[in-house]
């Protein structure tokens, strides 16, 4: 192949991956961010993929292929329409799936909730007409506003948990007020925000069958896979469940989101890169976080430039007060949707177009409620 047959190749892959990177504006901004942080402050490219948090990504890609399994064998479908057949009303159905979030949150993480949760409501949505975008973006602030309660609840909550030596207990009592405060709060909002209009189902018409072999393989193989997860085990897991899946029903591998896989892997290194800035860490050290309202303020704040996980990490190194801190980042998940990386996985799974401004519109009034609240409580 001549010299220019070469440069065209290249050029042609170029403008391949940029025209798929520029048709999603979250990996445009992540791809630009990376450029200028590294012209700012250049690391080996080599070294980048030390950044990412492999388990996360691992994790979620197991996760992605059993929540399609899941959808593929129709139970989801069939779920949908025993519960739109009982619950007759839009609101009382969107309370109801914001509780449902928000409990199962407190056990399996924010994302894994989102998980269960997105795609039993993408469900309900072809079978009665919904307010599909107001729920997603009710749904993300639950799994952010429930896993505020435990250890377990969210990444930040577990370090934070870990570096502070309390009990598991003691740590849910002192989150306890924060996220009934938000709980409250975010009932209210959905309240105002749905009608007590009956449901339409004229639209559910059709036989909903379930493939119950692949839905009871994939409910087992899911609760195994988040147990190997929890024990840092992700890897093997998906080995093992890419390969089964692909032997067995190969469409259940080749239909999942890609795209969110290399999103997570990009805000990795991203906000790491970011997080780890001479002049970050020069900043905090000035403001001072000594007193529990500035780490409070300092973990809902810095949040939203880089997500609270990364802004726990941070700021525990210069403060010891883990409640105050605690309650930062935990509010810090809220405003925009960078804040928790949750809000990235509820709008993806969602596949709505248009879904970043209607939910910055009530995420962001939500976040500086919540700072209110967080600010008295502590």
């Amino acid at each position: 192949m001549s010299e220019f047959n070469v440069k065209r190749t290249r050029y042609d892959l170029l403008a391949r991956i940029w025209r798929a990177v520029s048709k999603e504006p979250v990996l445009a901004i992540l791809a630009f961010a990376l450029v200028m942080l590294q012209i700012a402050h250049p690391r080996a490219w080599m070294s980048l993929p030390g950044l990412v948090d492999w388990q996360t990504v691992l994790t979620l890609a197991g996760l992605l292929i059993l929540t399609k399994a899941i959808e593929l064998s129709g139970f989801l479908m069939w779920a949908a329409h025993r519960l739109v057949h009982h619950i007759h009303g839009e609101r009382t159905l969107a309370l109801l799936l914001v509780a449902l979030a928000a409990a199962l949150s407190t056990v399996l993480t924010n994302d894994v909730a989102l998980f269960a949760v997105v795609p039993l409501t993408l469900s309900l949505h072809k079978l009665a007409p919904l307010p599909i975008k107001r729920l997603i973006i009710v749904i993300a602030l639950a799994v952010n506003a429930g896993s505020i309660l435990t250890p377990l609840g969210n990444p930040q909550n577990l370090f934070l948990w870990q570096t502070s030596g309390v009990s598991f207990g003691a740590f849910v009592w002192a989150l306890l007020p924060l996220c009934a405060a938000l709980m409250a709060l975010l009932g209210a909002v959905t309240f105002a925000m749905f009608r007590a209009a009956p449901l339409d189902l004229s639209g559910d018409v059709d036989e909903h069958r379930v493939d119950r072999l692949l839905c009871g393989v994939s409910v087992l193989a899911f609760a195994a896979f988040v147990a190997f997860a929890d024990a840092h085990h992700a890897g093997p897991a998906l080995v093992v469940l890419a390969v089964g899946f692909l032997l067995w029903r190969r469409r259940v591998v080749f239909e999942i989101d890609y795209l969110l896989l290399l999103i997570f892997v990009m805000m990795f290194i991203v906000l790491r890169s970011a997080a780890s800035l001479p002049s970050i860490h020069e900043a905090i050290a000035h403001l001072g976080v000594g007193t529990s309202v500035r780490a409070y303020v300092s973990g809902a704040v810095l949040s939203q430039a880089i997500s609270n996980v990364p802004a726990a990490i941070v700021l525990a190194e210069f403060s010891k007060d883990w409640r105050a801190l605690a309650f930062g980042v935990s509010v810090g998940g809220f405003g925009v949707a960078i804040g928790s990386l949750a809000n990235l996985i509820a709008v993806r799974l969602s596949g709505e177009k248009g879904m970043w401004m209607p939910f910055h519109m009530v995420s962001i009034p939500f976040w500086i409620v919540a700072m209110v609240i967080g600010w008295a409580l502590v």
